[in-house]
């Protein structure tokens, strides 16, 4: 068996993986990165970019069915061509891919490991043929769909969206397990493209949302375009030939059976470390096989393991993925002195129509006796309305005793940027006075914000 010794091993070449060898390389020392899989990042392959894509061919299908308001009528069917869509979506993706292969082609031959990775022990591990003799290991294995039993039994009708982006043209129907971030991206994408859509959810949640007034407002807002069943009561699902059928209660209280080409489930994903042997370790685990770990400097316990990205399945997002995978690679190569990693404001996006952003602190980890919460609409906002994009509600969270933002939750349009500038506010710790400081330009979106941060200071002297 071959035998490789390095200072620093890391398993898993995604984007945590990958900033995390280059942290470890720009330290001086030797390392390798080890992929079992094709190369590629998760967001570039299967994530955030090629749902982008299905996003834009949807948003394009729907302004067009939408200009009669401003006047400007569209003559003629409009016809959506599925296997056009679909190869543009598929093309693009490569190409982003691409991107991502070209740097790990970059990457020195030596410092390159093909295979999957198995411990030995804490810093010996068997890669096929390979022995590989490390100081440190980073773990940034990433994540895969969650598919819960009852799903199984639709056997090739059940698809996650690894799935949707190879698809050569549209479905006729799918119905939509989850409405989470990528249950309600793709369940509205698909349903704007002509493709039936119905989305079943538990416990009334809809994207990442706690705020209650901003979940209930998204559930109606989404209800008007597509079917939305946010608590949904569904008694049986089968295969019968080439269909997923289903049986379920309807939101008039029905019980009804329908047949889809495709049951997506979009139901969580869960960390890859079932297969690394981390039973050969020292390592103390959860129940879900996750090692314990300081979420501040990514170090599994007092051993020489750092874990880091959607392995660790913290903040599953490529901005923290890449943050992590860096601090877990410097702290690596300078341990045992670890040191804290510094964690960015947090910051989501949903990019449904309307969009939907959470910056700060949740409303449902703050205590609403301690906040004041200033609210807009952007019914009635100008730039909204000219727009005819003028459906929303925002709220902005402060604490009482020192006025400083604490965190906001949204649906409405412009979203994403409303989101980076509320970032930047919540990790500069400005107060909302601060904010309100800040230059406002007229006529746009942003002045919805300010009118709900004048709303909070105005509770925060009352």
């Amino acid at each position: 068996m071959k035998q490789l010794h390095v200072d620093i091993a890391v398993i898993g070449a995604g984007t945590a993986g990958l900033a995390a060898y280059r942290a470890a390389k720009a330290a001086g020392k030797t390392a390798v990165v080890i992929e079992g899989g094709a190369y590629g990042t998760t967001c570039a392959r299967v994530g955030c970019m090629p749902s982008k894509l299905l996003i834009a061919a949807a948003d394009a299908a729907h302004e067009l069915r939408h200009t009669a308001p401003f006047g400007v009528h569209v003559d003629g069917e409009i016809r959506i061509d599925g296997r056009e869509v679909m190869d543009r979506v598929r093309r693009e993706r490569d190409r982003f891919v691409g991107f991502v292969v070209r740097g790990v082609d970059g990457i020195p031959a030596e410092d390159k490991l093909e295979g999957y990775a198995r411990f030995v022990d804490n810093t010996l591990l068997e890669v096929d043929d390979t022995r590989v003799h490390a100081s440190r290991v980073v773990i940034a294995t990433g994540s895969s769909p969650v598919i819960p039993s009852p799903f199984k039994a639709l056997g090739d009708r059940l698809i996650v969206n690894d799935d949707v982006f190879s698809w050569e043209a549209l479905p006729e129907s799918v119905a939509v397990f989850g409405p989470g971030v990528i249950g309600l991206e793709l369940g509205q994408a698909l349903s704007r493209l002509g493709v039936r859509v119905k989305v079943f959810g538990v416990r009334g949640g809809v994207g990442p949302l706690s705020d209650p007034a901003i979940r209930d407002y998204a559930r109606i807002v989404f209800q008007q375009e597509f079917y939305l069943a946010p608590d949904a009561d569904v008694k049986e699902m089968r295969r019968d030939g080439n269909k997923a059928v289903l049986r379920f209660v309807n939101l008039n209280g029905e019980e009804v059976t329908e047949s889809f080409d495709y049951v997506l489930a979009a139901t969580g994903r869960s960390p890859n470390v079932q297969n690394l042997g981390l039973e050969n370790t020292s390592l103390t685990r959860d129940a879900r096989g996750v090692p314990l770990f300081d979420p501040d400097t990514l170090q599994c316990g007092k051993s020489p393991i750092f874990i880091a990205g959607d392995a660790n399945n913290v903040l599953p997002l490529l901005h923290e993925a890449a943050d992590e995978g860096k601090a877990a690679g410097e702290n690596a190569a300078r341990s045992p002195k670890v040191l804290p990693l510094n964690r960015r404001a947090p910051i989501a996006v949903v990019f449904s129509d309307p969009q939907i952003m959470m910056v700060g602190q949740r409303f449902a980890d703050l205590n609403a006796n301690e906040i004041a919460v200033g609210e807009v609409s952007f019914e009635d906002q100008g730039r909204s309305r000219v727009m005819l994009k003028n459906r929303g509600l925002l709220h902005v969270y402060a604490d009482k005793a020192t006025g400083r933002f604490l965190g906001a939750e949204m649906i409405g349009p412009r979203a994403e940027h409303i989101a980076h500038l509320l970032a930047w506010s919540y990790q500069s710790q400005l107060t909302i006075d601060a904010m309100l400081a800040m230059p406002f330009y007229h006529p746009v979106v942003e002045e919805g914000l300010r009118t709900a941060l004048r709303d909070a200071a105005a509770k925060l002297v009352a």
